[in-house]
């Protein structure tokens, strides 16, 4: 075995922690440079979803599931944020990089596609988590909101942020301008999110948009939060943490072979 060879096993046995963690580091660094559109828009939004549909609707909707309407929505004014900031948090970076033309900063270092993803998903999930505590303070504050399954929340957070996440670093990595990932943005993400069961319980939906929402990954993230907040659901925890965790899985798999081949990355 030669010198290269040798080199090569060695370096596939071992993990490249530093740069992977350098990564990760920078991809934080870069959205708490702007904190006040990054980690406070989200809780502002979260606001004015609770004010106006507070003031709109009232007591006048009356419960839905057995809890009052707001409660009933908050959680997925929480998912949404987290989701949404995690997607955004992968897509930017990259796509910026790319239109920039210093993507090559990234992939130049000695660093494998697993380490990459990891890195890029690091960002997405302290992103996603960061955002998702000041609205979860804000709804435990204004409408006295508990937390029937604590555990359960945090595991359905990561998972969201992990899916929306790889999600964003696959839309980056296909776009090659922005016009195109507003593409994506306005009508793949946005259509998911809002007819996931946010604002309503698909138990008042038709047959067939039901069954259209059983196949909507980011429906069992909503369901998912609202069961650990509430404790009520649309459908099976177990079932949804299944359907999000194969959906991650296929994502971050596609994500790695990208990385690895350099697809739509290199010149």
């Amino acid at each position: 075995m030669d010198n290269s060879q040798q080199m090569g096993t060695r370096r596939f046995g071992r993990i490249n922690w530093l740069g992977m963690a350098t990564l990760a580091e920078r991809e934080t660094r870069r959205f708490m440079a702007v904190w006040s559109q990054t980690v406070m828009a989200p809780l502002i939004t979260a606001v004015l979803f609770l004010a106006v549909f507070g003031l709109a609707l009232g007591t006048r909707r009356g419960e839905v599931m057995g809890v009052p309407f707001l409660n009933f929505i908050a959680p997925g004014i929480l998912m949404m944020s987290v989701i949404q900031n995690a997607f955004a948090n992968t897509s930017s970076s990259i796509l910026v990089a790319k239109v920039q033309g210093n993507i090559v900063d990234t992939l130049m270092p000695p660093i494998s596609a697993g380490e990459m993803l990891v890195g890029y998903l690091a960002g997405a999930l302290a992103r996603g988590l960061l955002v998702s505590l000041p609205v979860l303070a804000l709804m435990t504050a204004y409408l006295g909101t508990g937390l029937a399954h604590p555990l359960w929340l945090a595991l359905v957070l990561v998972m969201g942020s992990v899916l929306m996440g790889s999600l964003g670093i696959v839309g980056a990595i296909y776009a090659q301008k922005f016009d195109q990932m507003s593409v994506i943005s306005n009508f793949v993400i946005t259509p998911l999110t809002f007819l996931s069961g946010t604002f309503y319980s698909i138990e008042v939906l038709p047959p067939a948009m039901r069954a259209l929402c059983h196949v909507n990954p980011i429906f069992y993230l909503i369901d998912g939060a609202r069961y650990a907040i509430l404790g009520v659901s649309d459908s099976s925890p177990w079932i949804g943490l299944g359907v999000c965790a194969a959906a991650s899985a296929g994502l971050c798999a596609l994500c790695w072979y990208w990385f690895r081949i350099g697809h739509r990355l290199k010149p």
